[in-house]
């Protein structure tokens, strides 16, 4: 039988975003107000949404294409 994915995993059914991709944008948001809406560097960003939780640099970068998000 296949494991059933962690909690931040399971996409909500209003929008289709997981709990982990929904957190990635706000923290995005934030930090792209505190920077006076200048881009926000993956790393910063990267370094934030670990705060939160941990997902690899790789992780988030292909999650940030996924997204929509412009290098």
């Amino acid at each position: 039988m296949d494991e059933l994915p962690r909690n931040g995993a399971i996409p909500d059914v209003r929008d289709g975003l997981t709990r982990e991709e929904r957190l990635v944008l706000y923290v995005l948001h934030a930090t792209q107000q505190e920077r006076g809406g200048r881009h926000v560097p993956t790393a910063m960003l990267w370094g934030r949404v670990c705060e939160h939780f941990y997902i690899s640099p790789e992780a988030l970068s292909a999650m940030l294409a996924r997204l929509g998000a412009r290098r």
